[in-house]
């Protein structure tokens, strides 16, 4: 990892993380909404050809590009700021830190107000644990 955080550093990022973490959730969420229309389509078309016009098929393709770039760019954002992208569907990121000279996580999710728990990086989400390192 590049680039370790204090937890005062980290929060300190929020204002900054938080709404690209808000895009790449909402990035996801029509993105996958897309692609179930997309199969929707596909099913009804392999059914019976189901008088689809070729446009409506094109529209889906289309938009399902467009939120995966949206997602990419995002993460490209996030990355760049030092910041790991753990979960695209609830917001989950984690800032590398260290605890005691030993490499550990500090982690946030969309929704909470301030990072308030770290892991180490075999644990994940499920073995957070609260402040202070």
């Amino acid at each position: 990892m590049d680039r370790h955080f204090t937890v005062d550093e980290a929060n300190d990022l929020l204002p900054a993380v938080r709404p690209l973490v808000e895009r790449m959730v909402a990035h996801r969420q029509a993105l996958t909404a897309a692609m179930e229309r997309q199969e929707r389509l596909t099913a009804k078309i392999g059914g019976n050809g189901g008088g689809i016009p070729p446009q409506e098929i094109a529209e889906a393709q289309s938009e399902i590009e467009s939120e995966a770039t949206g997602i990419a760019h995002c993460i490209n954002g996030l990355q760049e700021l030092g910041v790991l992208v753990k979960d695209l569907d609830t917001g989950l990121v984690d800032f590398p830190a260290l605890r005691k000279g030993e490499e550990v996580l500090l982690c946030w999710r969309l929704g909470e107000d301030e990072i308030g728990y770290w892991h180490g990086l075999e644990e994940g989400f499920a073995g957070r644990k609260e402040l202070p390192l």
